[in-house]
């Protein structure tokens, strides 16, 4: 790849203009299937990889914990694939991505927008070889609130856990948030509960409400995420199995782009219609965060689930009631199967 740059590191500046908006999607079904949207990161890691280059992303340990590694292969880097909706322990990868790049080495970094700014207040220089691709967030929640589910879900089913996938796209397809464990008895669960809490903002780190990075120009030279709204954005191309919205924020991002066009199917779409709330700006704090708190000190998660999550009473009448309201429009156009 001959791709260079040549900006500061402080990314935002007076002279950013607005970046150029693509709805994409992989055309290899099964990356698409083993990919949190459209298969993106898989398109521009894959062009690294061919050239010699080194991809640092965020990796699932032990079901419990995500931590960013380095990968080589493609092996190594499929494990950055999908979605981790917990905060990443950044380890000595600082450190590595530097020495990498003293070395001659083609870097692509992928991560949140405070970790790709991070990276680059730490290097406290431009490097050529560098490449950042940030990925939109809307907070980071708490471990502990994480690990607990866990327990709470492994107790319930009577086993150790095998295996996590925070957004079962599968099974379920894009559109849909459904969380599956399997669980070394071969047991399966499948859950909302994360997923509410998650989605309820109550769980967030308090940093998340003022996150300086909610804007149109990002930290990254490309910024991806799920594009939520091309049904409008972009009829007809959705099939519900994934969509990247990829923003293309500096000359650099537009040069990597153009290399892995002939590995994706995309299409230009305007910015106000890819202006997702946990793009441009943070969440505000909950009312409620704080009985959310206390009540999780105080109670075990069984609580918290039935009163948060989706589990109790009141959830259970809202799916009865959905449930009633779907068969009656089957009977009402005619489908009694």
């Amino acid at each position: 790849m001959s791709t260079q740059r040549n900006h500061p590191v402080y990314y935002r500046s007076s002279k950013d203009k607005e970046p150029a908006v693509y709805a994409v999607k992989h055309r290899n079904s099964e990356v698409r299937s083993a990919s949190r949207s459209g298969g993106v990161f898989t398109a521009i890691s894959d062009d690294f990889l061919l050239h010699g280059g080194v991809v640092y992303g965020c990796v699932l340990k032990n079901n419990d914990k995500a931590e960013h590694c380095r990968a080589e292969t493609a092996a190594e880097r499929d494990r950055m694939r999908g979605s981790k909706y917990i905060q990443s322990d950044m380890g000595d990868v600082f450190p590595q991505i530097r020495q990498d790049l003293e070395s001659g080495r083609k870097v692509l970094f992928s991560g949140t927008s405070c970790q790709a700014a991070g990276l680059k207040g730490y290097l406290g220089k431009d490097y050529p070889n560098l490449f950042c691709v940030d990925i939109v967030c809307h907070g980071v929640p708490s471990p502990a609130v994480w690990r607990e589910y866990l327990k709470w879900q492994s107790k319930k089913g009577k086993s150790e856990i095998s295996s996590v996938d925070f957004r079962n796209k599968r099974d379920f397809g894009w559109a849909e948030h459904i969380e599956t464990i399997w669980l070394k008895n071969g047991k399966r669960i499948d859950s909302i509960v994360f997923k509410n809490l998650f989605y309820s903002h109550r769980i967030l780190r308090p940093a998340c409400y003022m996150c300086p990075y909610k804007d149109v120009i990002h930290p990254g030279d490309i910024t991806i995420a799920d594009y939520w709204g091309i049904d409008s954005a972009a009829p007809g191309f959705n099939d519900n199995r994934g969509v990247s919205l990829v923003l293309l924020n500096n000359d650099v991002g537009r040069a990597l782009f153009a290399e892995i066009t002939d590995r994706i199917e995309y299409i230009p779409t305007r910015i106000k219609n890819s202006m997702q709330v946990p793009l441009i700006k943070p969440y505000p704090v909950p009312k409620n965060r704080e009985k959310f708190w206390s009540d999780y000190r105080e109670n075990n998660f069984g609580y918290i689930a039935r009163r948060y999550g989706g589990t109790g009473p009141a959830a259970a009448s809202r799916k009865w009631l959905s449930n009633i309201k779907k068969r009656l429009i089957h009977v009402l156009q005619g489908d009694n199967g």
